[in-house]
């Protein structure tokens, strides 16, 4: 999987939006395969416009918990969207998912004059799922 450091790089290589959208496509054909069986609706993410969905794994070995993802939408641009909230968040503590602001982070490279208000949306929305996630895991932890 693809770094936020390394996401971060590649668009400041990119000067054309039409560059960056296709980088973006790329990195959700990066994505690790999400199993049929996931594409359920307890994984779908509500609120976006495309389907989404984020298939949650905490692994509990010793320490704070991490917290893994796995996502897929149907939409090739989402699922680029998809890829790059899992290289912030996917194999994060709780805790480190709770203080990294991924809309700053999406703001930093464009996205807010780029992307139209459903997709916004679409991406608020998996970000509140993963923080909500975060917060049960903490809660679980104590």
């Amino acid at each position: 999987m693809t770094t936020i450091d390394e996401i971060r790089d590649n668009f400041e290589l990119l000067d054309e939006w039409d560059d960056r959208y296709r980088y973006v496509i790329e990195l959700g054909r990066t994505l690790e395969p999400m199993p049929e069986a996931e594409h359920s609706a307890e994984n779908k993410v509500n609120g976006c416009v495309s389907q989404v969905w984020l298939q949650k794994m905490v692994d509990r070995d010793g320490g704070a918990p991490i917290l893994k993802y796995r996502g897929d939408s149907d939409a090739h641009i989402v699922r680029g969207l998809v890829a790059i909230v899992l290289a912030l968040y996917s194999g994060r503590t709780p805790q480190h998912i709770l203080e990294t602001d991924a809309i700053a982070v999406f703001n930093e490279f464009g996205f807010r004059d780029h992307l139209t208000p459903q997709r916004s949306n679409g991406l608020r929305s998996m970000v509140e799922r993963i923080k909500t996630d975060a917060k049960e895991a903490l809660a679980e932890a104590s």
